[in-house]
């Protein structure tokens, strides 16, 4: 489904772990968290409050919201606007945001 247009041998980065609902996968640091997760093969991202239609990362460039994960503790979070660092825990959210939490 997604492919990266670099090998890993073209590609320099170093790689470093991230927790994906307690499950650690293997990311390039500095590359968006929605292309981490593609490349992990995990999607969909997220599942909407009303119908709990599926949404995956569509623009990747921060304007259709539907690539919306938990990071850190921060729910709804761009993952397509955010760089991956080592230690990262990411949660894929399951209907509405839970209330009283911070944003």
């Amino acid at each position: 489904m997604f492919k990266s247009m670099l090998t890993a041998d073209e590609d320099r980065r170093p790689e470093v772990a991230i927790l994906v609902d307690g499950q650690s996968i293997s990311a390039r640091e500095g590359e968006s968290l929605a292309t981490a997760l593609l490349n992990a093969g995990i999607s969909p991202l997220r599942h909407t409050p009303v119908s709990a239609s599926p949404r995956a990362p569509f623009c990747l460039m921060g304007v259709c919201f539907d690539c919306l994960v938990e990071v850190d503790g921060r729910q709804n979070v761009q993952s397509c606007m955010l760089p991956v660092h080592a230690g990262m825990q990411v949660r894929l959210p399951h209907g509405a945001r839970r209330v009283g939490d911070p944003a």
